[in-house]
């Protein structure tokens, strides 16, 4: 058996080196991407089950735990943005009226479970945020008034 003479030049080999590299460079980052997104579902997932378990508690219905996890993810997503921000607070105050446009909107006492699933999405998400969106809650005028 005889050795093959090598015919290509010192330059042609480190270019495969180089591209090698670089490609298996790529597909470590795209392993370490995945790995951390992987982690980041499974808190998600365990984030969502802790949402349903608390619905439940509080006789809510509760949505799919795939919607929540789209949804709200890992961090609480829009609900946690900043919910006592003055905007925020603005439009939850909007939809707590008597549906019409114009000059004929006027605010309405609003059911006193109105903000349980938000107070326990905030609780469970951003627990930091809790006691001022708390005192937020607790300073509207709010009653028994959609009935069971």
């Amino acid at each position: 058996m005889s050795t093959p003479t090598e015919t290509q030049s010192t330059r042609e080999r480190s270019w495969i080196y180089i591209t090698a590299l670089v490609v298996l460079g790529v597909l470590v980052v795209a392993g370490l991407i995945a790995f951390s997104s992987a982690r980041e579902t499974r808190n998600a997932e365990e984030k969502a089950d802790e949402l349903i378990a608390a619905l439940e508690d509080a006789g809510a219905r509760t949505p799919d735990r795939d919607q929540i996890v789209r949804v709200l993810g890992d961090d609480g997503g829009a609900t946690c943005e900043d919910p006592n921000d003055a905007l925020s607070r603005a439009v939850l105050l909007s939809q707590l009226s008597n549906g019409a446009t114009g000059p004929g909107a006027r605010p309405v006492v609003a059911d006193s479970r109105v903000f349980q699933g938000q107070k326990l999405i905030i609780e469970i998400y951003c627990p930091d945020e809790l006691d001022d969106f708390n005192e937020f809650v607790d300073g509207l005028e709010t009653d028994d008034v959609a009935g069971e």
